[in-house]
């Protein structure tokens, strides 16, 4: 039954890689560049500071760093564990695919970029929802947006994508939890 399902995985990879072409190739380079996003990373932090103040955002940033190792380091364990070699590593699909990224690594599920962009947005648009009703589904669909940059690149299958942004998800909310609890224990005592 796994290696049915890592056989669709392979066939839904390859048949969204291969949507790509070439006038869309550097915008998806640019979408997948890790600091792309840091003037949005920007905004959300000072629109957290904006609406909490900043004893919280000094607070919340502590999470946000405790947040991002914890996604980051648990996403490297599971690489290490499964050691799944990424597309662009298959001799197998190295003809049929389109590989544009700048490098391959090695192990690829689950994906780092997925989880650290959905936890984000999920955290960030859980704590600015009560100001900014329909954030949470912006960020949700640039998280989105960024796994699928890592199939158009060729460095991750679908199921890397999807164990990542539910990972992400549930990082995220736990994350968000864990922020509430010290901003009621040491900010709204």
């Amino acid at each position: 039954m796994i290696e049915q399902l890592l056989e669709y995985d392979k066939s839904l990879f390859l048949f969204l890689n291969n949507l790509g072409t070439p006038a869309w190739d550097n915008f998806w380079l640019v979408i997948t560049y890790r600091f792309t996003f840091i003037p949005l990373y920007a905004l959300l932090l000072f629109l957290l500071y904006k609406k909490l103040g900043l004893k919280s955002l000094l607070i919340l940033v502590v999470v946000i760093a405790l947040m991002i190792t914890f996604t980051d380091q648990v996403t490297n364990i599971f690489k290490r564990g499964f050691e799944r070699p990424r597309p662009c590593g298959e001799e197998s699909l190295i003809f049929q695919m389109r590989f544009i990224a700048n490098h391959c690594g090695k192990y690829g599920f689950f994906s780092g970029h997925s989880s650290n962009s959905m936890a984000a947005a999920v955290f960030a648009g859980l704590f600015l929802r009560t100001y900014y009703k329909n954030l949470i589904f912006i960020l949700l669909f640039w998280s989105a947006v960024v796994a699928y940059s890592r199939i158009y690149v060729g460095v991750h299958y679908p199921l890397d994508i999807v164990s990542g942004l539910t990972f992400g998800a549930i990082s995220g909310w736990a994350f968000y939890k864990l922020g509430q609890i010290l901003l009621n224990r040491l900010v709204h005592k």
